[in-house]
This record gives C-alpha cells, sequence and structure tokens, in this order.
C-alpha cells in the first residue's frame, strides 16, 4: 500500500540547501583525491640489482644518489635498490657509485624495473699513479693522514645541517636473535668542529620484534641504538686513526677509482688490539670511509669491564661519506660489537654473550634553511628505542628509501614475529 504526505516549502526548500551541501562535500572530496593521486603519480621509483662487471658479485652499500641533490639510498648486501624520489625538472639523472668502482650517470626514464646494473672495477697499481706533495716528492702514508686531519674544517660542514635516515638494528643472544628494530630519524647536526653529539628525532618506527631475552636485560635497559651510532665520531670528537700521531702505523696499500676519481687506501695499525683501514681522495684529502675494528690480543682487552658485568670482546665500525658541494656528509655508518656479561655476584661466571649490529642509512640532506626545516627533537637517550615506539605508520613508509631487506633479514624478522 503506498502512503502519500503533504510536504510544506519550507521542507522543501530544507531539502534542496541539505542536497546542494551534500554535493559541495562530494566534489570537494573528489577534487582532494585527484589532487592526491596526482602528487603521489609525481613521485618516481626505480629498482635494481648492482653486480661486479667481471665478478657476477653483489657491490654492496653503493651510493645512488639524484644528481645535484641530496637525496639517494643505498645498496643493501646483495646489491638490491629500491629509491624514490620526487619528480624534479631540474634533475633527472641518478649517479651510482662505490669505492673501487667507475661512477655511472642513468637517466631515470630509462630504468627498468628490477634490472641488473654492472659496474666496472678498476684498480690502479701504486707505480702508475704520481703521489707527490707540493715539493714533487714522494710522501708517506702517515704523511698523507696527516695532511687530511689538517683539512678536516675545510672538507666537512663547518655550519648547521640536518640529515634523514634510517636505522637498522639486530641484535643477538647466544646465537640466538632477539631483537630486530627499524626506525626513521632525523638528526641536526652542528659544524664539524663542534665536539657534540647531534639533536635527535625519531620520527616513525617500522618493526619492533623482541623476543624473549635473557633475564639480565630486565635489570640494565640498554642504551639505545642510535646513541650508540652517533656517539663513534672520529671527525667530530677528534680521536681514533684519522690523526697520524700516537702508537698508529701507517701503510699505503693502493689506490682505488672513486666517483671518477682517486682515494689512498691506507692501512693503519696500533698494535696490540686496533686496525683500521682509511680511505682518502687523493686531490682534497678528505676522508671518505674509515673502517676500524678492536679485538682482545692473547686474552688481553683494551677496555676494562663496565660496572654491571659487560665488557667488550670485538668492536668494529664503517663510516662512509658523500661529498655534496665541496663538503662531506656522513652516507652510511654501520657498528658491530661482541659483549660477554658476567655475573655481578661471581665475576668470573659468564651468563651469555651478546652481538648487537647497528646501521644508519642516510637518504637525505638539508644545508639550505636549516633553522626553518621541520624537526622536533624528541628521542629520550636514556630509554631505548622499542620503549619510544610510535603507532605504526604504514602509509609513511610507502615511500619511504629504507634499504632493500636482504633475504637473511627477512628470514630474521619472521622468526622473531613468530
Amino acid at each position: 500500500m503506498l502512503y502519500s504526505k503533504n510536504v510544506s516549502k519550507l521542507e522543501v526548500n530544507r531539502f534542496v540547501y541539505m542536497n546542494k551541501i551534500f554535493q559541495l562535500i562530494y566534489f570537494s572530496a573528489l577534487l582532494f583525491f585527484s589532487i592526491t593521486v596526482v602528487a603521489q603519480n609525481n613521485d618516481k621509483k626505480i629498482s635494481g640489482q648492482l653486480l661486479d662487471k667481471e665478478t657476477k658479485k653483489p657491490i654492496v652499500f653503493a651510493s645512488i644518489y639524484l644528481k645535484g641533490e641530496t637525496i639517494g639510498t643505498t645498496s643493501n648486501e646483495e646489491g638490491y635498490f629500491t629509491f624514490h624520489f620526487p619528480s624534479l625538472n631540474n634533475s633527472n639523472v641518478v649517479i651510482i657509485s662505490s669505492i673501487g668502482y667507475e661512477s655511472v650517470e642513468l637517466n631515470t626514464d630509462d630504468f627498468i624495473p628490477n634490472q641488473q646494473l654492472y659496474l666496472n672495477s678498476k684498480i690502479d697499481k701504486l707505480d702508475e699513479v704520481v703521489i707527490t706533495s707540493t715539493k714533487k716528492k714522494k710522501i708517506t702514508a702517515k704523511q698523507i693522514v696527516k695532511k687530511a686531519y689538517k683539512q678536516i674544517t675545510r672538507n666537512y660542514p663547518e655550519k648547521p645541517y640536518i640529515t634523514e635516515g634510517f636505522i637498522r638494528d639486530l641484535q643477538n643472544e647466544d646465537g640466538k636473535y632477539v631483537e630486530y628494530l627499524e626506525c626513521a630519524v632525523k638528526f641536526y647536526n652542528e659544524a664539524c668542529n663542534v665536539s657534540k653529539e647531534p639533536q635527535v628525532e625519531l620520527v616513525e618506527v617500522k618493526s619492533n620484534q623482541i623476543a624473549n631475552k635473557h633475564p639480565w636485560n630486565t635489570k640494565w635497559e640498554r642504551k639505545n641504538s642510535i646513541i650508540d651510532l652517533v656517539e663513534d665520531d672520529f671527525i667530530r670528537f677528534d680521536y681514533g686513526p684519522i690523526k697520524g700521531r700516537g702508537g698508529w702505523k701507517y701503510k699505503l696499500e693502493d689506490i682505488l677509482l672513486y666517483n671518477n676519481k682517486y682515494v689512498y687506501k691506507i692501512i693503519a695499525i696500533d698494535e696490540p688490539f686496533q686496525k683500521a683501514t682509511l680511505f682518502i681522495d687523493t686531490e682534497s684529502f678528505a676522508f671518505v670511509k674509515i673502517e676500524l675494528t678492536r679485538t682482545k690480543n692473547k686474552g688481553k682487552l683494551w677496555k676494562r669491564r663496565l660496572s654491571n658485568g659487560q665488557q667488550i670482546v670485538d668492536y668494529s665500525i664503517i663510516i662512509e661519506y658523500q661529498e655534496f658541494k665541496g663538503k662531506m656528509y656522513l652516507k652510511y655508518k654501520k657498528e658491530e660489537d661482541t659483549w660477554e656479561i658476567y655475573d655481578m655476584q661471581d665475576p668470573k661466571k659468564l651468563l651469555f654473550t651478546k652481538n648487537p649490529k647497528k646501521e644508519l642509512f642516510v637518504n637525505k640532506i638539508v644545508i639550505k634553511d636549516v633553522e626553518n626545516y621541520p624537526f622536533e627533537e624528541n628521542m629520550k637517550i636514556n630509554r631505548s628505542i622499542e620503549n619510544q615506539a610510535k603507532t605504526y605508520n604504514a602509509e609513511f613508509w610507502l615511500n619511504y628509501n629504507a634499504p632493500k631487506k636482504t633475504k637473511a633479514i627477512s628470514k630474521i624478522e619472521l622468526y622473531l614475529k613468530n
């Protein structure tokens, strides 16, 4: 049965008015969605794998970045990379570089998804390159290091700057993985001659997988991964093998191609515990890469046991820089340690051994209008990252330049999830 009802003029007008409001909201939403899609479509993505042309082995931790810009990414331990970048009218060329290889420049439009790219290695013998000082006399490895040390204020930033990057932290106890953490961070850095650790903004946390740890960890919350990484900075805090003095002895081992120039490869030894490898630009004398290892020797350690029972057995760090407009900025950093944990009540009783591995991949550098760039110092240095983690934000990670996960890392993460 159908029913009819008399509708007043006022009700009709109200209906027409509300209908127009709904139409306005609908088209506004449609317009917003369209603009959002266009903005997303302006972002580009390239991917691939870097391989040695001769050996076909992966090229690890190579730089992939836009020419003339300060954004980029790094290949992983299998040589794979994925690079997200905005569509810029003035930059459509990607530069790929790694120490020991010829740099290549490719148009972003020429990339095929997941293509394999082969780089030529070129290693010059020492007698093929003239190594001279200003007086046209050969200089020693130690003199090269001393000259590089004197050029630090010239080669590294003399003004504050911001870096954005990706932290990966992997914890192992007695051969079993107990934690896997990934997060995005920002650093506000002072000039290179200011002995001060950077301010840190914890932006987002991507993965935060934790298994059952040794009960010792309930009493001692470990220092967070970010602080562990940034406190070891030879350039900023003026120590280590870069000074060319003390007990360090230096030997020039090779000269390698890098960014279509050359770098000295120098081996440094400080007996009985320390060994370093220094890569120094032959023209600017900038430190391009620093590797350092410390190991126990004949049962003796270089560092005393800490008050909470921790004793470091092995330590290694890699610090690599990237040049932009005549200055060297941090590009990649890795620290791996081996710690023995002893019972405080029974100092000879070994509780367990832990092996932390921490990496920082820098994907953006901000050098202009730094004071107005969005930055908020929010990280508490006395708390671990997992206890400061935000709720997972899937949208943030869609186009973020995090290094591509290796098969090994994916297996570890899956193991911890289960």
